[in-house]
């Protein structure tokens, strides 16, 4: 994706706003199937919820503004591994909401046009937007804008429509729903469950992290703002509407189409057919949100090594053109593997996005002790994030209790993802292994045997003689030893060059080349660099060493964060702080 245009605070809220907007076409009928008359209850409750993260993700995307959502703040607070894991629940979250989103936009697009084939059509749609996406960011920008508004609008004209119909007619329609009786025997349990399905509908708020980078200075923070604005009116208004309008019975009979069916009823013909049209094109936009929420946060695996670097190819637009037909191809696999049937990706789709969300408010608390003197626009105290993490488990609790057979579907698909990140993660080891297995077989194959130690031990070279470089500003001893312990645990290489920059007239401390020298003695599997050079430390200074020293950005480390150098850090790509 292109870096040279940032995105505007309308075109990132339009990308992030399709996806968790889009939820206003059936999350209603969802919380009205398990809480009845009080499903708007629920929903003010979910927007209570959202609230509280919007401040966990303020807080940790302000402190490091970097692509990566969940799995960046792990990357940042504990290991390569948990942040791994946290990123294979995201990409099945964006896999099941692209295929999800594609196939309902077609069964909307199928009420209008009986003829339309919803495999066919569907698998299209999700090529038209892989198109748009290689396209580059700012061209896919402009549709999700036009998108956004044409959604907005037509919710605002159905809930105009709906209230106009109260005030013409009784309300004998609100008080025979009320007067039913109410799911699961209990006001609590029924709220428990619908709660439960209703978070779902807030699946997108975590997308706008994945694409920081991309977006404009203080847009990341006014997305964030925008997307509960929009979902806390949106969703319950509708379904306390909906429950004025409609008999609790029909609302069952017409769950896939609720809205359409609402507007049909309370504006006619026009407007349930406006209600269809503006389902298949925000139901579109959900799919756009996938590809390019997916195509941040694979990027930025395969800067860190965590993917094949092959996934960094760039077009001329300067997009992700590998991942991006990578992510296609996964998502046309599964759309003919369950031949259509929303079922079972459903359940890949709950429980990835709830533990998204948990592992980010896990990452916060992380943030606060492992991080703490990082500076950080906003920031969420302790009872805020206790409370939206304990919100999510009951969540995942109570979806996984409404269908257990999530749980079934979902680990087919994140174990083989974990497995291959995990070879990833674990390639050198592999390599040690594959090659002492090589060189048992030598006596019986020696030629074959030879070719294939030599191949292994090529590639054994190639992942450990990568460089790192990191920046420090002082002799703290500490830091050294974090940076040395990082590198051993999370990365392969074996080479660390340590760079402290000098202004004119200033030298280095023989203190810090004795902990250096120490360090190096320590960390036996790690050759160490020192190098003092003049230089003041920007994006200037990166882009000149990177060609220099043939070091990728994203191997630059800086340490000791202090006035110099948070600000610069969202201009430099690929660099991110571990200190």
């Amino acid at each position: 994706m292109s870096h040279e245009k940032k995105l505007t605070e309308l075109e990132a809220t339009a990308i992030c706003g399709n996806d968790i907007s889009s939820s206003c076409l059936y999350v209603s009928a969802l919380a009205i199937a398990y809480a009845g008359q009080y499903a708007f209850v629920a929903l003010l409750i979910v927007a209570a919820v959202l609230f509280l993260f919007r401040k966990i993700y303020g807080e940790v995307v302000g402190a490091l503004p970097l692509n990566g959502g969940a799995y960046n703040v792990l990357l940042n607070t504990t290991s390569k591994r948990n942040a791994a894991l946290a990123a294979c629940l995201t990409i099945l979250s964006y896999m099941a909401t692209a295929v999800i989103s594609a196939s309902e936009a077609m069964h909307y697009l199928h009420t209008l046009w009986e003829g339309l084939p919803i495999i066919g059509s569907t698998l299209g749609l999700l090529g038209l937007f892989l198109a748009l996406t290689i396209l580059g960011m700012s061209e896919s920008a402009k549709v999700a804008v036009a998108i956004f508004i044409t959604h907005l609008v037509s919710l605002t004209l159905l809930v105009g429509a709906a209230i106009w119909f109260l005030l013409t007619h009784d309300l004998s329609t609100l008080s025979l729903n009320f007067s039913a009786p109410v799911p699961g025997g209990s006001i609590t349990t029924a709220l428990f469950f619908g709660f439960s399905a209703a978070m779902l509908g807030i699946s997108g708020f975590e997308s706008s992290a994945n694409f920081v980078e991309e977006q404009g200075p203080g847009v990341f923070s006014k997305t964030l703002r925008n997307m509960w604005v929009v979902v806390s009116f949106f969703n319950p208004a509708i379904a306390f509407l909906a429950i004025a309008v409609l008999p609790l019975a029909t609302v069952g009979e017409h769950t896939e189409t609720l809205l359409s069916y609402l507007g049909t009823t309370t504006g006619g013909r026009w407007l349930g057919i406006l209600i269809s049209i503006d389902a298949v094109a925000v139901l579109s936009g959900a799919v756009l949100t996938s590809f390019v929420g997916v195509s941040g946060l694979m990027k930025r695996m395969a800067l860190d090594r965590i993917l094949p670097q092959f996934f960094l190819k760039e077009n001329k637009r300067q997009s992700n053109y590998v991942i991006l037909i990578t992510f296609f191809l996964l998502c046309m696999s599964v759309l003919f593997i369950t031949n259509g049937e929303l079922g079972p990706l459903s359940g890949v789709y709950t429980i990835s996005f709830l533990s998204v969300m948990a592992f980010f408010a896990l990452g916060n608390f992380l943030l606060k002790s492992k991080r703490p003197n990082l500076p950080r626009p906003v920031y969420a105290g302790i009872l805020t994030v206790t409370v939206a993490l304990i919100s999510i488990m009951v969540a995942l609790y109570g979806n996984i209790t409404l269908h257990p057979d999530y749980l079934i579907v979902f680990l087919q698909y994140f174990l083989p993802s974990m497995a291959v990140v995990y070879i990833m993660l674990n390639r050198a080891s592999i390599l040690e292994l594959i090659l002492a297995a090589v060189t048992s077989f030598g006596h019986k194959y020696p030629g074959m045997s030879r070719f294939s130690r030599l191949q292994v031990q090529k590639a054994t070279r190639e992942l450990h003689q990568q460089e790192f470089v990191f920046f420090t500003k002082g002799d703290n001893v500490s830091n050294l030893n974090k940076v040395m312990a990082y590198v051993v645990e999370n990365e392969f290489t074996n080479r660390l060059k340590i760079v402290t920059l000098l202004r004119d007239g200033e030298s280095y401390s023989q203190d810090l080349v004795n902990d250096i020298e120490v360090l190096d003695r320590a960390y036996e599997e790690i050759r160490v660099d020192f190098v003092a050079m003049p230089g003041h430390f920007g994006p200037e200074l990166i882009d000149r060493l990177s060609r220099e020293w043939n070091v990728p950005k994203n191997f630059m480390f800086i340490g000791s964060p202090g006035d110099r150098f948070p600000y610069q850090i969202s201009e430099l790509g690929g660099v991110r702080l571990i200190i």
